[in-house]
């Protein structure tokens, strides 16, 4: 489905305006807009209260409605929609502790995090822009909506989310902005890891990667993360990483491979990600210690590793050895593989144990299944019952250690 536009999203601000309210658009993707940069979800602030905007549309989820905030399905979109609202106190460093709806635009704006992100814009697209972040836009530079110490301490995870803009953007920092988030990078403690990684993700995953690794190692706030306080020779050598890294699998492949003694399962563990990121990250490791040891990308090597983890797999060995690679030579050979996994092969432990009534029952048998499937994939021998069966009356059972 194409990315929704301003121009769809229009017909929201419409509907709310005809029933008499205010209504705008705000936050990145209006950032977006003005930089021209491709823009992601479209949300709209607006005077109406949650319960007037639910009457207003047919498919309404009320996602957060005791913060003012519904989610309004629109010709197959989604739009996050708050009401006008100030914030006051942050018991928990991240939900404000009250929540008062507002009467106009510029008091909403004024609770937000960034000047960048703190611009609206009408129906007609006239923008509103109170705290002149489209100066900060045009000088590339992130500054607090405020006073820094204040939006940090409200929500720490804006120190993240400070770094992440500067590599997503390209930007530098203001310098009171800079300082409060090197002397305050402790309040990070107060916030999940969950959050937290969220950010260490997007923030490695920006275009202007080298530009944010240099605000992350000189803010200190590794200091502050599970591992990579203790490692600090891993993170300096993220000083010269100049290609965005898509995806937490791929971020622990490469730490991995940079101080193989913390496992995989550690990095899951300490930062709490899903098992499916540690299987995927298992998988991306045992490529790249392939591919170290031999050098090559081959049949064995790409049938091991999931179709889904091409890209990454590629990605990584890009950054390990500053080699241009494609992922041309792995969609070839994925593409001619005689077998796409295990059952494929016509005979199976059953067989094998019949041929070899003797021999004890035992971990040779998957052994030799893994041999036999080895052999299929790199074209050794034909998956056919009776080569298999001659082959395996040659076998020697010595040959498995």
């Amino acid at each position: 489905m194409k990315e929704v536009t301003f121009k769809e999203a229009k017909e929201i601000l419409r509907i709310i305006e005809n029933n008499g309210h205010q209504a705008y658009f705000v936050g990145g993707a209006v950032r977006d807009s003005l930089l021209k940069r491709p823009m992601g979800d479209i949300d709209i602030t607006t005077s109406a209260s949650p319960e007037t905007v639910t009457k207003m549309f047919s498919k309404v989820i009320p996602v957060g409605i005791e913060h003012g905030t519904v989610i309004v399905r629109y010709k197959g979109y989604s739009y996050e929609i708050t009401t006008f609202r100030s914030e006051t106190g942050y018991s928990d460093h991240r939900h404000p502790d009250q929540i008062t709806f507002v009467r106009n635009v510029e008091e909403d704006l004024a609770r937000r995090d960034f000047t960048i992100n703190a611009i609206a814009m009408d129906y007609n697209e006239k923008i509103v822009d109170p705290f002149q972040g489209r100066i900060d836009l045009s000088n590339k530079v992130i500054k607090t909506v405020g006073n820094p110490i204040e939006r940090f301490r409200e929500d720490p995870l804006r120190i993240m989310r400070a770094l992440r803009f500067s590599s997503q953007l390209g930007f530098k920092m203001d310098p009171d902005t800079w300082t409060a988030i090197k002397e305050n990078a402790a309040w990070l403690e107060k916030i999940s890891i969950e959050r937290i990684a969220v950010e260490l993700q997007k923030l490695f995953a920006g275009t202007y990667t080298t530009h944010g690794m240099h605000f992350f190692i000189n803010s200190g706030v590794q200091a502050y993360l599970p591992i990579l306080k203790d490692h600090s020779e891993l993170v300096i050598k993220w000083r010269d990483l100049s290609q965005p890294i898509q995806s937490w699998e791929e971020l622990i492949s490469l730490f991995h491979h940079y101080l193989p003694k913390v496992e995989v399962e550690e990095w899951v563990k300490s930062w709490k990600l899903s098992n499916k990121i540690k299987r995927d990250a298992l998988h991306l490791v045992r490529a790249i210690a392939y591919y170290d040891q031999y050098q090559h990308i081959d049949e064995w090597l790409v049938y091991q590793l999931p179709r889904q983890l091409d890209a990454s797999f590629i990605r990584m060995l890009s950054i390990l050895t500053n080699k241009s690679l494609t992922i041309d030579k792995m969609k070839t050979i994925r593409n001619n593989l005689p077998i796409k996994d295990r059952t494929e092969i016509v005979i199976s432990g059953s067989d094998i144990i019949g041929l070899f009534p003797m021999q004890q029952k035992g971990p040779w048998i998957n052994k030799l299944l893994t041999m036999i499937e080895k052999k299929i994939v790199r074209g050794e021998i034909s998956n056919e019952p009776n080569e298999l069966g001659k082959w395996l009356m040659t076998w020697n059972p010595q040959d498995i250690d």
